[in-house]
């Protein structure tokens, strides 16, 4: 161990330990759980640090050789290369004060090293005085949320939204003349083609990526240069604009300063919207993965409509059974979604005055529910979608079978009579066609003309 002081005294840290006293207060503090903030959110504390390392020095507000070394020290944060010195629990302050002041002692003593000096020499680097000058936690942490999400959004969330709604697309495309019947209310309804079926799943994909870059657009708006309660006290007016400005280039995201920090700081709406979006896409694939789950059940007793590529054993006991389980991993990454949803919308909830007191969690489940949502859909592509297969005779003997196909027959004959024949099928154990000929309801041209099963499914074509 060895000694290192804060404004409230001296504290005992591991000597390997890059960190500080403030880190290590928070350690014993908060011995909650397991749960750390993940690569990404580490990196975006790195680049705040990078960046405003960068706009001080370059407004004369911090020396160069310390600026240097303070961004060099950022620069291996941003590639992970100090990820162990970053021990803080997700369930602490609600500002996150102590995860920036984690980051603040970390690149102070790692920027001191690099300048000659030993750890905890804060006449070298200051964690306070340098590496966080023109900056608070309080709005430090809601611009690392905001950065870390942006850029797990554009790496990971839209191309695996990309890639599932392309993959779906080709998939309907593939199957466009497979006709089947529709299914409404679990019952038997007039038919419908796997590719119509399917361009549905591949519309709600879209759809949830235009979402995404609507709300988007609010999460690329920082916080940085409010500092405290949005004044910007402290800071240099052209402190933020040149700070958004590195950030924006190191990323490739056009990131931008806020128009109100006020808002920025004392409310999570752009998070709440952002998280609301993500679980709108979680009901989408919940519903995606559940109906082809259902779709290929069997394979002898169920509906068995299309095949899914056999992956893995199904059971430990059951020889040659092969499960959904892509399916059902999509499933569960939509209800932790959703799960995540309520923890951000009650977080959401707590702005209190100029500060929202649960940013932690908010940025921690936030991060999660972007990352397990893009991974999950590319996997679902990858594992499931590509390998799907049609089974063709299947579907036209369930299509053939199904009563509803009587609708057809309603505006020639009637609703009652084409109910009272539909009735009847299923009594007799008959398809409407056979039941439609046995009882001569029209003449063989007529009836083959309204019991087109093709021509139910593209009405007015």
């Amino acid at each position: 161990m060895r000694i290192e002081r804060d404004s409230m005294g001296e504290m005992e840290v591991p000597e390997n330990a890059l960190y500080g006293a403030s880190t290590q207060r928070a350690v014993l503090n908060f011995p909650v759980s397991d749960l750390r903030f993940s690569r990404k959110f580490i990196a975006a504390l790195g680049l705040i640090k990078y960046s405003a390392a960068q706009a001080n020095s370059s407004l004369g507000l911090l020396e160069q050789e310390k600026a240097k070394a303070i961004m060099q020290a950022a620069q291996e944060v941003i590639e992970g290369k100090l990820d162990e010195h970053f021990v803080v629990d997700i369930f602490q302050t609600g500002s996150g004060t102590s995860s920036n002041m984690n980051t603040n002692e970390v690149i102070a003593n790692r920027a001191v090293e690099i300048l000659g000096g030993e750890r905890g020499d804060k006449s070298v680097v200051h964690p306070n005085d340098h590496v966080n000058m023109s900056q608070s936690s309080n709005d430090v942490i809601p611009t690392a949320i905001h950065i870390s999400s942006a850029v797990a959004a554009k790496e990971v969330l839209l191309p695996g939204l990309d890639k599932l709604a392309a993959a779906l697309e080709k998939k309907a495309e593939e199957m466009k003349d497979v006709i089947k019947s529709g299914r409404t209310h679990l019952q038997d309804a007039t038919p419908i083609t796997l590719g119509q079926e399917f361009s549905g799943y591949a519309a709600q994909i879209r759809f949830g990526i235009e979402r995404i870059e609507s709300a988007n657009k609010r999460l690329c708006e920082l916080a940085l240069g409010g500092t405290a309660v949005g004044t910007g006290l402290n800071t240099h007016p052209e402190f933020p604009a040149k700070a958004v400005a590195c950030i924006s280039e190191q990323t490739g995201v056009n990131f931008c300063e806020a128009r109100n920090h006020f808002e920025a700081q004392g409310a999570r709406d752009a998070a709440v919207e952002f998280s609301g979006q993500l679980k709108t896409i979680a009901c989408s694939l919940m519903k995606i993965a559940n109906d082809i789950r259902w779709l290929s059940s069997g394979p002898r007793l169920g509906i068995g409509e299309i095949a899914l590529p056999e992956i893995q054993p199904g059971s430990s006991i059951m020889p040659a059974k092969v499960n959904p389980v892509i399916c059902e991993s999509v499933m569960m990454v939509a209800a932790q979604v959703m799960g995540n949803d309520t923890c951000i919308s009650v977080g959401g909830q707590h702005g209190n005055f100029e500060l929202n007191v649960m940013l932690p969690v908010i940025g921690y489940n936030l991060l999660q529910s972007i990352e397990l949502t893009g991974s999950v859909s590319a996997n679902f592509v990858d594992k499931c979608i590509e390998g799907i297969r049609a089974n063709e005779e299947k579907c036209t003997e369930n299509a053939e079978k199904s009563l509803a196909t009587c609708t057809s027959l309603a505006p020639i004959i009637g609703y009652d009579q084409a109910a009272a024949l539909a009735k009847r099928a299923y009594k007799e154990n008959k398809t409407v066609r056979e039941m439609a000929v046995e009882m001569e309801v029209l003449p063989a041209d007529e009836l083959e003309k309204a019991l087109n099963l093709l021509a139910m499914t593209k009405p007015g074509v």
